[in-house]
């Protein structure tokens, strides 16, 4: 069976040959109505798909769920399920990771602190025991004043502990400007960015540069 979008491009195709218009629908079955019909959900949906197109730009590492994420903080109704079904509408996905490019070392920070409090950078070190056992220690550091705000050891840290800790520094001494991380799963989970949503930031911005990951607290 012939979708009703395909007949309406056959009309449009023989009226270009120079049929007219009314026999070229009573041929292809077609109602003349159907012609000047406009799909109210494309409408709709167009722009879910163009912010969702600029995510992609900006994020290209970042799948369907992640987007969806930031298109709840933008305001549209999103569930994962949508969410596909216009991700794959728009023919996006992620693109095929390449080798890393050397960046110069003298090459400028991004966003250099200027005050204490405005940059934390937080991020994994390992050690072990003495009977072989690793430690895993969340370190959160201000990259102006070089103070360690935090260190939290154990042998397994995931990203809802990490929200933990964060949280608790928030709560003592208010929110930085940026937060600073690499790209590791605990860092760029859903779950710590669904966290920075339930805060009531304005602006929730991830940049990627020099392969890290900075957390914008629109402050």
């Amino acid at each position: 069976m012939v979708s009703v979008p395909a007949r309406r491009a056959g009309v449009k195709y023989a009226t270009g040959k120079g049929l007219s218009q009314r026999r070229a629908c009573t041929l292809l079955k077609t109602a003349r109505s159907a012609l000047s019909y406009g799909s109210r959900k494309a409408a709709q949906d167009a722009p879910v798909v163009t912010r969702m197109a600029e995510l992609a730009a900006h994020y290209p590492r970042y799948g369907y769920r992640r987007i969806a994420i930031f298109l709840r903080r933008d305001g549209f109704a999103m569930s994962f399920g949508r969410a596909y079904r216009l991700w794959a509408r728009a023919r996006l996905q992620v693109p095929r990771k390449r080798p890393r490019k050397r960046v110069a070392s003298g090459r400028p920070r991004p966003n250099a602190p200027t005050g204490a409090n405005e940059v934390w950078a937080y991020d994994f070190v390992f050690d072990c025991c003495a009977d072989g056992r690793q430690l895993k220690c969340l370190t959160v550091t201000d990259e102006f004043t070089k103070e360690g705000l935090a260190i939290e050891v154990d042998g397994r840290i995931r990203s809802g502990r990490v929200i933990e800790v964060l949280a608790r520094l928030v709560s003592e001494r208010g929110a930085p400007r940026f937060m600073r991380s690499d790209n590791g799963p605990e860092f760029v989970s859903r779950a710590l960015l669904q966290w920075i949503l339930d805060q009531g930031v304005e602006t929730a911005l991830i940049e990627r540069k020099r392969s890290s990951v900075t957390l914008m607290n629109g402050a």
